[in-house]
């Protein structure tokens, strides 16, 4: 798949770049998307919810009556789940939600991923560019001037550049990470991709 390089105000650079077909031309596999995804959310899970059941209530543990003859239930403490201010019956503890998967499976996922956004037609690849400050409004000058769209955008790029992120910080539809954070959620969770021209060198380099 072939793709023009477009400069950030929107014309074309003249230069083309050809996608690998291995990473952006595959067959995709939905269950390789679908588990990383699971793990991807699952791993972002803190899992602290915790109450407190009726041995960590500070209540009195005398007995409320008699064990028999008071013409009621029997109760041996206030901290008893059935009571206004006692423990909490089955209540969350602490869990650890994290999951590992092999790393063929991951891999196979984001390509998987990455070949349903090339099949959509919703990549757009621009020429390397810098921003001498964070400027939001010129940030989005460059997305309107592209056609990236204005709804989950994922801008990937191949290093790391201050400005283009903190300049994107405002922008609530737009993703802004580099090429080491990229993974299946961000890429299935956007409408649209912009792969700063370079992205792509480096995804096939380590498919190798």
């Amino acid at each position: 798949m072939k793709l023009s390089v477009l400069k950030i105000d929107g014309t074309d650079s003249g230069k083309k770049v050809t996608l690998d077909e291995e990473i952006f031309g595959i067959e995709p596999n939905d269950h390789a998307i679908y588990l990383d995804v699971v793990q991807y959310l699952a791993n972002q899970r803190h899992g602290n919810a915790k109450t407190k059941d009726r041995s960590e209530i500070a209540h009195s543990t005398k007995k409320l009556g008699r064990q028999k003859g008071g013409g009621g239930a029997r109760h041996g403490s206030l901290k008893a789940g059935i009571f206004v201010g006692g423990g909490r019956v089955f209540g969350p503890v602490p869990r650890f939600y994290h999951h590992k998967l092999n790393k063929k499976l991951k891999a196979l996922a984001r390509c998987s991923a990455l070949s349903y956004k090339a099949r959509e037609n919703a990549i757009v690849m621009v020429e390397p560019f810098s921003m001498d400050a964070p400027k939001t409004k010129d940030f989005q000058r460059i997305l309107d001037a592209i056609k990236a769209g204005n709804r989950k955008v994922l801008f990937v790029l191949p290093q790391n550049a201050d400005n283009i992120y903190l300049s994107s910080r405002n922008l609530p539809e737009v993703n802004v990470i580099t090429v080491d954070e990229i993974n299946t959620y961000a890429i299935m969770n956007a409408n649209s991709m912009v792969l700063v021209d370079g992205v792509q060198d480096i995804l096939a380099a380590r498919k190798k």
